[in-house]
């Protein structure tokens, strides 16, 4: 009998008698390597849209049948789902800090979220936050082996995604047990003031309902109920301390004034979290080396 008839004997008969074979784990090198699906869409009434995501799953994913931790990685403004995975190369980072034990093997969700900063536009339009909460992670936990409560679910991003990390998860700490942003998009009062009339309208005065607006008109009620500053200024002390926050930018960085700004409003409130001010800029070389540090922060919440 050859080898290729003797293979389908062997599948038939296992398939007869009910017999699982679990797929073999694909090595990159000497790691176990994850596998990740880009181009993925779920459909949202939210949104009256697709909403396409990226998804990394852990190396021993489809060879189990246990539920992992959740991590929800955000992107940056102008890019996309691919983002952290093309220039992040976050699946080959959590590959390795899987292998080396730095962080437990976990799932990492990419959502591609536009330029909406991952909130609710002050028209109502544009309801992204609604669709994060309402849709998005109830179609991941539904949808895939994740350990579907707070105490296992995680939020990431880098710039704009670290301000929706930052938003989702002061907003919503039943969601989430800690919280990690890189160089995320805060700013002061005094920076929102002071920004070009041209970048304004592009970048946040849709958004909060102030463009075109200048001087302190550009501080809307929509602003202060999204601005990371604003919630750490104004929630109670219990909610903020009911997720663990990691905060990440380099001393080269053009937000960095705001990134220290909330450490600073962080102690003044006596909420314990992680501060890091690393050299670099706003760049990708910044993200991808500190993005295991972050990973490992979130982690620590998954363990037990």
């Amino acid at each position: 009998m050859t080898n290729t008839k003797a293979l389908c004997v062997a599948l038939a008969l296992a398939v007869s008698f009910g017999l699982v074979f679990a797929p073999p784990v694909v090595f990159s090198g000497d790691i176990a390597a994850g596998q990740v699906f880009e181009g993925l869409k779920l459909s949202s009434k939210v949104l009256g849209r697709d909403v396409a995501y990226a998804i990394y799953l852990p190396p021993d994913y489809a060879a189990s049948t246990r539920r992992y931790p959740v991590v929800y990685l955000l992107h940056g403004y102008t890019d996309d789902e691919s983002g952290w995975i093309q220039f992040g190369e976050v699946s080959i980072a959590a590959d390795r800090a899987i292998a080396e034990r730095e962080i437990p093997p976990m799932i990492i969700v990419m959502p591609d979220g536009g330029v909406t900063f991952y909130i609710n536009d002050a028209a109502g339009k544009v309801r992204y936050e609604d669709m994060f909460v309402q849709e998005l992670i109830p179609y991941i936990d539904a949808t895939y082996r994740t350990r579907a409560s707070r105490e296992f679910r995680g939020i990431a991003g880098l710039s704009m995604g670290g301000w929706g990390a930052l938003v989702q998860s002061l907003r919503h700490p039943e969601l989430f047990a800690a919280g990690a942003a890189f160089s995320a998009a805060v700013w002061p009062d005094d920076e929102i003031l002071g920004m070009k009339q041209e970048n304004w309208d592009k970048l946040l005065g849709p958004l909060f309902g102030a463009a075109g607006l200048a001087g302190k008109a550009r501080l809307t009620p929509h602003f202060r109920e999204v601005s990371p500053l604003d919630l750490v200024k104004s929630l109670p002390e219990d909610s903020l301390k009911k997720v663990r926050y990691y905060i990440d930018c380099g001393d080269d960085d053009f937000l960095i004034k705001g990134n220290c700004a909330l450490h600073l409003l962080l102690i003044d409130r006596k909420i314990p979290h992680e501060f890091r001010v690393r050299d670099g800029g706003h760049t990708w070389t910044y993200w991808r080396t500190g993005i295991v540090d972050g990973l490992k922060f979130i982690g620590q919440s998954f363990n037990r």
